[in-house]
This record gives structure tokens, C-alpha cells and sequence, in this order.
């Protein structure tokens, strides 16, 4: 196989095993950060035999077996945790000889909880927003530094601090690896769709930088929100997550054109909308409201956005019913983002006046001083009661507050279309 294909194969098997891989072995050395260097050096190793040894064919197993290696010599060298080092050392052993045997069922039988171990680690309240979300899709979603970096057009050595400051910070706290239980596990949680929502909102909508869209980090928040529902069927909020994201990624195709500009709710092309990540998130929705009697924080979202979903032309959208979801969501979790977005389904509901009224109550809300869709909102609804120098006004000034920069043109182009009428 030619040594291209070989690093592209290690890639593929990096991003499928290294969670997998590293809940297994922080399991075993209950250290998080312990695990991720010794599944690192595991994939070393690979990168360094498999272009002459060729892909195994358990490539997880062989994996997890260098990386118990790693994790004995290192034991033995500190001189420390005997019994750590006979009990990886009889469990290597016994791996050894079932020749013909999947090496990996040593570890599978545990990994549905090890996962969920390291996701609940990962996103442990006791480290910063920016700092769960770097370590999760460093540990869950086996991004490299470079690309988390990327995604979030920040330094690469700005990523790399978080990271090690986070398993610094988990090892300090003396956080440990395990499933949390009654009220600290909803705490957890919530902590944990946190993240997950944040990671997904920054691929739906960008918030700075060229690409109004950033579909691969869509996929990574799915990819977690999906194994977070297999893990956790019981909780209704997992998979309102689940079912959030899923009906909004339906759409990723069509909010931009092929120059990758925006492209706005009303004029999207409903063709290109995904069928199939409708329905799966329209199931799971249905099993989110037969959880929880009360739909809660994500599970309304997702309410919210299959009324969207259902709707096949922009005039059929039920706008009652999604300003009646957003006052419920109000209840649940308050917000002066959440009551502007209620602004707007109140106006496209009960007309412009409504919705301004709304509008003009949280100018003064000092957590929207800076946030450019509150003036872009109150533009929206200026132009439909035709006041339109005020909407132009309101337009530049949403221009000048976004980071996005397709964002912000498609902001100066209506202001300029205003000014024309």
C-alpha cells in the first residue's frame, strides 16, 4: 500500500479509536491526561511500523495493546503502583495468547461507560467554556490542536495551552474518571450539552472569520450528541440535543450559495433541506417528549426548528406556534437572546409592531450592547413598517458589530438596498 494511503488509513483509524482508546486507558491509570500521551505514543508507534508491517487487522486492539505496554514501562520507571503494573502486565499477557481472538473485547466490555466517563470528564464544570471545548474535541473528536485551531480561528499554541491547561487543571482538582451520580450527574450534563451545543452553533453559524458555515464541525457536534444518546437513552435533553442538531444540520446545504455566501431562511432552496436528517430528528424529538413531561431547553429548540422542518414553503410555517415555543422556552431557560428571537416570530405572527415592541425593550439589555442580530432584527422589522432610514441605520450597525466577514457584507447589502428604495 502506498505510504499516502497508509497515513490516510491511520487518520481514519485515529479519528474512529482514539476516544474509544482513551476512555480504556483512563479507566485504567485514572488519568486523563496520562491516557491521551500513551495513546499518542501508541499512534507513534503505528505511524512508524504500519508502512512496513502493514495495517493490522484489529488496528483499536493494537493500539490499546502498545499503549498498555507504554503505560507498564512508564509505571515501572517511577517505580510506583506495583499492583497497577501486575495487573496491565496479566491482562497484556492474557490478550497475548487468545492468538485468532478480537483483542479489543478485553476493553469492550466496559467502553460504554468508559466513553461516558471521558466525555463527563472532558467537560467537567471545573474547567473554562473554551477549555471543555478544546479538550472534548481533542479527546472525543480526535481533532490535532492545528485543526481545533482552525475551526475556531484562533493560534494553534492558544489550543495547545487550554488542552494542557485543562488535564493540569483535572489532575490539580484530582477530578476523578468516573459516572457521575443524582444531582452532580445533572449538573454534569448540562455541562456537557453545553459544550456540545457550542461546538455545533460554531459550525452552524460562524462567528467570525470567511466562512459563514463550517459543516465539520457540524458533524463532530453529531457525532458526540449521537454517541452521548447511546450511552444515555434515559435523559429527554439528549436528545432534544440530538434532535436540535439534527433538524438543523438539515439545512447546511442551503444556507449558502456556491460562492459560500449566506443564504437566508426565506430564501433557501427548501429542495436541498435533508430529508433523512429531518426524520431522524423529528424521531428524536418524539423520544425526547416522551421522557420529559415538561419539554425542556433543547427539546423546545428542537420543537422550534421542526416547525421549520414541516413547513414547505416559508408562508406555511406555523409562526404562532414557534412564538408560543419560544415563551415556553422563556420559562425554562431565560435569556435576552431567547426573548429576541421571540421578537421575531411575534412579528412575523401578530405583525412588525409586535415584534418591535419586543425589540426595542432589550436595547438596553447590557448582554446585547455588542451583539449584531439585534440591531439586524430590529432592521428586519423597521423595513416591513417601511422606516426605512432607521433600518438602514440599524443594518450598518449590525455590519460593524459581527466578526464574520460574509456575515458582514451580506449586512452592508441591505443596508445599500434600503438606501436605493
Amino acid at each position: 500500500m502506498p505510504s499516502s494511503d497508509v497515513q490516510r488509513t491511520i487518520d481514519a483509524v485515529w479519528r474512529i479509536e482514539s476516544a474509544r482508546l482513551i476512555a480504556g486507558l483512563a479507566r485504567m491509570v485514572h488519568d486523563v491526561g496520562l491516557a491521551e500521551d500513551l495513546a499518542q505514543d501508541a499512534l507513534v508507534s503505528a505511524i512508524e511500523q504500519w508502512p512496513e508491517s502493514g495495517i493490522p487487522s484489529n488496528p483499536g486492539a493494537w493500539l490499546m495493546a502498545v499503549a498498555k505496554r507504554r503505560a507498564i514501562d512508564q509505571f515501572r520507571r517511577q517505580e510506583r503502583l506495583e499492583r497497577k503494573v501486575t495487573e496491565l502486565g496479566r491482562d497484556l499477557e492474557i490478550q497475548q495468547q487468545r492468538a485468532g481472538e478480537d483483542l479489543d473485547d478485553a476493553v469492550d466490555d466496559d467502553i460504554g461507560d468508559d466513553l461516558l466517563r471521558l466525555i463527563f470528564t472532558a467537560c467537567h464544570p471545573v474547567l473554562t467554556t473554551q477549555a471543555r471545548v478544546a479538550l472534548t474535541l481533542r479527546l472525543l473528536g480526535g481533532l490535532t490542536t492545528e485543526e481545533i485551531a482552525r475551526a475556531f480561528l484562533v493560534p494553534e499554541s492558544t489550543v495547545a495551552q487550554r488542552v494542557v491547561r485543562a488535564k493540569r487543571t483535572l489532575a490539580e482538582k484530582q477530578v476523578e474518571f468516573e459516572l457521575p451520580h443524582g444531582d452532580d450527574r445533572a449538573a454534569r450534563l448540562e455541562s456537557v450539552l453545553e459544550v456540545i451545543y457550542l461546538i455545533f452553533n460554531e459550525g452552524y453559524s460562524a462567528t467570525a472569520g470567511e466562512d459563514w458555515v463550517r459543516p465539520e464541525l457540524c458533524e463532530d457536534a453529531l457525532r458526540l450528541g449521537r454517541i452521548l444518546a447511546g450511552l444515555a437513552p434515559g435523559d429527554a435533553e439528549v436528545h432534544g440535543l440530538v434532535a436540535l442538531m439534527e433538524i438543523q444540520a438539515s439545512r447546511l446545504r442551503a444556507r449558502v450559495d456556491a460562492s459560500g455566501d449566506p443564504i437566508l431562511l426565506f430564501d433557501q432552496n427548501r429542495a436541498l433541506w435533508d430529508q433523512l436528517l429531518i426524520r431522524r430528528g423529528l424521531a428524536a424529538l418524539e423520544r425526547a417528549e416522551a421522557l420529559h413531561e415538561k419539554p425542556a431547553r433543547y427539546a423546545l429548540q428542537a420543537a422550534i426548528a421542526a416547525c421549520h422542518a414541516r413547513a414547505v414553503t416559508p408562508e406555511d410555517t406555523d409562526w404562532v406556534r414557534i412564538a408560543a415555543l419560544y415563551a415556553a422556552l422563556m420559562q425554562v431557560a431565560p435569556s435576552p437572546v431567547v426573548d429576541l428571537n421571540r421578537a421575531v416570530a411575534l412579528g412575523m405572527a401578530f405583525g412588525p409592531e409586535a415584534g418591535l415592541e419586543v425589540v426595542d425593550e432589550l436595547v438596553s439589555e447590557k448582554a446585547l450592547q455588542t451583539y449584531h442580530l439585534l440591531p439586524s432584527v430590529r432592521g428586519d422589522l423597521l423595513v416591513k413598517l417601511e422606516r426605512l432610514d432607521e433600518a438602514r441605520t440599524e443594518f450598518e450597525r449590525a455590519a460593524s458589530l459581527t466578526q464574520n466577514e460574509r456575515e458582514r457584507a451580506l449586512l452592508l447589502e441591505r443596508a445599500g438596498r434600503v438606501g436605493q428604495t
